[in-house]
């Protein structure tokens, strides 16, 4: 398979799998002799274990030590569940950010107008004045 199959049914872009190779993340692609990267099928499983795994939101580091234990057939699980562990920690601290991001951002709608006014407390908020006006009234 050349870059852009092998691209196509992994779902990986070409420039990807290149990062993805230069970064030691996959092995070097077998080369034809005018240059062009050659991929066999155990590339393609690799690729999509690697696109399955960024669909996740594991990280690229994340994504190595995965792809180092999957490829040890002498492995514990245990190794893998840490990894997982730790991801899935990284997602619950990512959600309570996200829920504070959207209790200011509602609390914020809900106190601008959308009229014609240019007064506008989202705006406001975000040029740091909010803050400003609510130490002054203290």
């Amino acid at each position: 398979m050349n870059i852009g199959e092998v691209a196509q049914r992994s779902g990986v872009p070409a420039k990807t799998i290149r990062y993805y190779e230069s970064i030691g993340l996959i092995q070097p692609a077998e080369r034809t002799a005018g240059g062009y990267r050659i991929y066999n099928g155990r590339d393609l499983k690799t690729l999509q274990f690697i696109q399955r795994s960024r669909n996740l939101g594991f990280s690229v580091k994340q994504v190595g030590e995965l792809l180092a234990l999957w490829q040890d057939r002498g492995r514990n699980s245990a190794d893998v569940k840490a990894v997982a562990r730790v991801h899935l920690s990284e997602i619950d601290k990512r959600m309570g950010e996200l829920k504070e991001m959207r209790a200011t951002l509602e609390d914020l709608f809900h106190r601008c107008h959308g009229d014609e006014r240019p007064d506008c407390p989202i705006l406001n908020d975000l040029a740091g004045e909010e803050r400003e006006v609510d130490r002054a009234a203290e």
